[in-house]
């Protein structure tokens, strides 16, 4: 009798089980599919945001890098939940208040038509390129759970049918409800695998002694260096702050003050995990050290005990179905709200929407798991991705906090700023004078945001009057 199995088992069950609840949520129209009807109370905003950090980046991602550079690699999660903190301070309210459904659509609320072209074009490159991610360590958990059952290609398929299905059935009713049991199984499984699997090596000491000693597997900093962490910082508040999956989840809230309250309380759950994936690479790197680093914390919580084992991987395969759920509803959400409804068919039912809503779902799956078969290195890639988010940020912070600095084409140019350089940057290498590109896209997007009032001089009457009414 395989446990892990049926523990797999069980828990792909309980997921569509819960979906098919939440199914019955969304009946009444495509807003209580795409934004749970704008209902979300705290818990469920603080474990859904919980639920979008803590994937495959935060904890094979995590476990994968330490397994080279020692514990300082869960300065990821940190980074991510200093992110949604922030969020939760500066931003989740204000996104909630404005009333919108997606970042593109601010931009044309409070911009012009051009400038929401530009952003949903940039936004679903991201969040295609953040969803490939996650097929990539579904895939790797399953492969190292259950070897006699699934490849590494044949777990990357499972990983993309259960994504799919869950967010096609139940939108983020879904996603929202199934992450209340997502971040449970994630916080028991990775606590309990960490203490057993330093504990059956004879503790923290006995671990160091079986590590080389050319790298300081323990120290929380020196692995990586404070420039690559204040990097992760740079990119994980810029990204929490404006990327449609984190903003959908702000918008789906009842009010400002779930929004604002749950993703602090979502930012204090993120918090601890990272550096619990990284002890257990670590545990990998003493234990087995010259196995894949892919494949580094499966293979340690294999040698547990066959419960803990099929538990604590069921909790790794929970985090990667939380975050790909999420990311695939607010990349549909683009493509239906920003593109179909917005060009293609503005007068489309209620009923044609909701329709349209799910099949961009199950289309951009089968899209991201083929771009997901040409990744490899699954911290490196997303970090890239995300910096494009600067200019989202940018746009959004002087949209909400310095109006009059605002011009129509302010957020058009600053987003083609944003993508210029993130070209330049990995076509010319010559380029790289900062530590990571998301110092340049700062720079750079605040003062195209700042020279276009130069260029545009007339004040931008549409966003004041906006603005005006939201308050």
């Amino acid at each position: 009798m395989n446990i892990s199995l049926i523990i797999v088992i069980l828990y792909i069950a309980a997921l569509f089980i819960i979906s098919a609840a939440a199914k019955k949520l969304t009946e009444k129209g495509a807003e209580n599919y795409i934004l749970a009807g704008r209902n979300l109370n705290i818990p469920l905003v603080a474990v859904t945001i919980t639920g979008v950090a803590v994937g495959g980046a935060s904890t094979i991602g995590v476990s994968e890098q330490a397994y080279s550079v020692g514990l300082a690699a869960g300065w990821y999660n940190v980074a991510w939940a200093v992110g949604a903190i922030l969020m939760g301070v500066f931003a989740a309210g204000k996104y909630r208040s404005l009333n919108v459904s997606t970042v593109p659509e601010l931009f044309e609320k409070f911009y012009d038509t051009k400038g929401r072209i530009i952003c949903v074009i940039g936004q679903i490159v991201i969040q295609i390129a953040a969803t490939s991610l996650q097929y990539v360590a579904g895939g790797a958990i399953l492969a190292s759970m259950l070897p006699n059952i699934f490849s590494f290609r044949m777990g990357m398929i499972t990983s993309a049918i259960v994504f799919i299905g869950i967010t096609f059935i139940g939108g983020m009713w879904s996603a929202g409800l199934s992450n209340l049991l997502n971040v449970l199984l994630i916080y028991v499984g990775i606590t309990l695998a960490t203490i057993r699997s330093i504990a059956d090596q004879g503790g923290i000491s006995n671990i160091q002694a079986s590590l080389p000693s050319n790298i300081p597997y323990l120290s929380p900093v020196e692995g990586l260096g404070w420039i690559t962490i204040i990097s992760w910082l740079v990119v994980m508040i810029t990204q929490s702050m404006s990327m449609q999956y984190s903003v959908q989840v702000s918008c789906s809230a009842k009010d400002k003050r779930t929004a604002k309250n749950g993703f602090i309380i979502g930012g204090l759950i993120i918090l601890p995990i990272g550096f619990m994936a990284a002890l257990l690479g670590i545990s990998a790197k003493a234990a087995f050290p010259n196995i894949s680093a892919t494949l580094a914390l499966p293979k340690v919580i294999m040698s547990l005990n066959p419960v803990l084992a099929g538990v604590t991987l069921a909790a790794l395969w929970a985090a990667d179905v939380s975050t790909a759920c999420n990311l695939l509803l607010g990349s549909a959400t683009l493509f239906s709200q920003d593109i179909y409804k917005r060009f293609i068919n503005p007068k489309v039912s209620e009923k044609k929407f909701m329709i349209i809503t799910k099949v961009s779902v199950v289309v951009l799956g089968l899209l991201t798991f083929i771009l997901a078969l040409t990744i490899a290195e699954i911290l490196k890639t997303l970090m890239v991705a995300l910096s494009l988010a600067t200019a989202f940020t940018v746009v959004f912070i002087f949209t909400v906090y310095c109006p009059k600095l605002c011009r129509k084409n302010s957020a058009f140019y600053t987003t083609i700023a944003g993508i210029m350089v993130l070209l330049l940057w990995q076509l010319f290498p010559a380029m790289r004078v900062f530590p990571h590109v998301a110092y340049l896209e700062w720079i750079v997007c605040v003062a195209t945001f700042l020279i276009t009032p130069l260029i545009d001089t007339e004040p931008h009457y549409k966003l004041n009057k906006v603005l005006e009414l939201e308050q």
